[in-house]
């Protein structure tokens, strides 16, 4: 079986996969982790002014959207290796979670998002009663 490939094609595909489209936009590096009765996560951004970011949430799915311009191309670039244009990221939340709570934070290029755990998702005490004492275990 013979197989036509086009180097050019696949090094289009590959850049659109890393630096996106419009249609498909280049996801952006995130951290995340537990703290106590919250949920952290930490965007990567460099270069990301704050007036371009977008946050929306929607029942337990966040959305961030960046933009990063493209720089004038009459500059004489020497390099070009950051993408450029527009990022976009979804966090599928657990329903665990407050999202109407949601606090966001943007400093040095990093865009931090803080989550707490909803109050009915917290461990708790329940007391039993019976036999002429009470009892409280953790639920």
């Amino acid at each position: 079986m013979l197989m036509r490939t086009d180097p050019f094609r696949d090094l289009e595909r590959l850049a659109q996969q890393v630096l996106g489209t419009a249609a498909r936009p280049a996801v952006m590096p995130l951290d995340a982790w537990r703290d106590g009765d919250r949920f952290v996560v930490e965007f990567d951004l460099p270069g990301v002014e704050v007036d371009s970011l977008d946050l929306d949430v929607e029942r337990n799915v966040v959305t961030v959207r960046a933009e990063r311009p493209v720089l004038d191309e009459n500059k004489g670039m020497v390099a070009s290796e950051r993408p450029r244009g527009v990022f976009s990221r979804q966090l599928f939340l657990g329903e665990n979670l407050d999202t109407d709570k949601i606090e966001a934070n943007y400093d040095a290029g990093v865009l931090r998002l803080t989550i707490p755990v909803a109050e009915e998702a917290k461990p708790r005490k329940i007391e039993i009663s019976g036999n002429g004492h009470q009892q409280a275990i953790n639920a």
